[in-house]
């Protein structure tokens, strides 16, 4: 355990930072570098002067300012002229064709513009879906696999009748209690995406909201009228997220995200986006609590702010953005809260 808790951030450019202001010591930024490992919940966490503290890096938490070749050995660059070797092998290519690699230890990194335009100069050749480094050709495969399996109804039902979920918290999520009352909510209509068992969604009931909880397994909804059948102002959907029906268009004041961006296939991230943006009335809100975590497979299925931000902004005005410091212990360093304005 971690008590106080203590937290560093690392910006999109690989800096890290206590609070506002960035580390300017190069033995502490090296100790925050060479110290980093990743937790047993898919936190990562450094160690400075023997003390454990969490990190929460804005994209991945190493970014190479520069690659190095020596003979037959590859390494990532970070400020502070900190290196790691990595494996060409462990390459993949995002959405916004950035390359991503895994360390020696198995920790993610990946390019800023400057390195990746030093590495496809280090590189013998190269195509949209290969490198070349002497005789070897090397594949590089999307960041994200499609996971179509998580997309059945009777995946989540399966979950529901053979297990504890793990996403269940038996009460609404300690970061939307936090955020709720500061952010002095009209009535609102409220929309929540795989809603589960309706815990989210019976919280703003409760604070007077007209609330439509929606869920792609049965089983869910049937948990969700069990539990809070009493609230009057919840109307329960069976609904697949992606196929939702034409009469929520523009029919929401706020949607609530927590847990659904995580659970769905990962290829499908941007239809949600436009499922949140088709429900949302104009200057609507997103309030959401994402996970920044390093976990490709799922679900939960990892993410980072950066890719949430590259996503969403030119369809909504940011109003907060920030870490949570509310969460449960096995979500400790993890989540990040979003509360986002549609923009007309």
């Amino acid at each position: 355990m971690m008590d106080p808790k203590k937290y560093v951030s690392i910006d999109e450019e690989g800096f890290p930072f206590f609070g506002e202001l960035r580390i300017a010591d190069p033995l502490v930024a090296i100790e925050v570098y060479k110290n980093l490992f990743k937790d047993d919940n898919g936190a990562f966490i450094t160690k400075i002067n023997g003390e454990n503290i969490y990190v929460e890096a804005f994209d991945d938490p190493f970014v190479a300012s520069q690659i190095i070749k020596s003979e037959n050995t590859w390494k990532i660059q970070l400020p502070f002229s900190v290196e790691f070797d990595f494996d060409l092998q462990s390459l993949t290519l995002d959405e916004w064709d950035r390359f991503h690699g895994r360390t020696e230890k198995d920790l993610p990194f990946v390019m800023s513009r400057k390195a990746q335009a030093e590495f496809f100069r280090l590189l013998d050749d190269y195509d949209d879906e290969s490198i070349t480094v002497g005789d070897d050709e090397i594949e590089i495969p999307n960041f994200w696999e499609s996971q179509k399996q998580v997309q059945s109804e009777n995946y989540w039902t399966d979950i529901y009748k053979n297990e504890t979920p793990k996403w269940e918290l038996n009460q609404v999520s300690p970061a939307i209690k936090d955020l709720l009352p500061r952010l002095k909510l009209p009535k609102s209509r409220i929309l929540v995406l795989g809603c589960g068992s309706g815990n989210d969604a019976a919280y703003f009931a409760e604070h007077g909201h007209v609330v439509t909880a929606v869920d792609i397994s049965p089983e869910a909804i049937s948990r969700g009228k069990e539990k809070y059948g009493q609230l009057k102002n919840i109307t329960w959907a069976q609904a697949d997220v992606f196929k939702l029906p034409r009469d929520f268009d523009q029919s929401f004041d706020v949607v609530v995200e927590h847990t659904c961006y995580c659970a769905i296939n990962p290829t499908q991230r941007n239809q949600l986006v436009k499922a949140w943006l088709q429900c949302l009335v104009p200057g609507g809100h997103l309030m959401g609590v994402f996970f920044a975590m390093d976990k490709m497979q799922g679900p939960p299925f990892g993410g980072t702010e950066w890719e949430l931000r590259e996503r969403i902004k030119k369809h909504f005005h940011f109003i907060f953005w920030g870490r949570s410091h509310e969460s449960i212990e096995r979500r400790d360093g993890k989540e990040f809260v979003v509360y986002a304005q549609k923009k007309n």
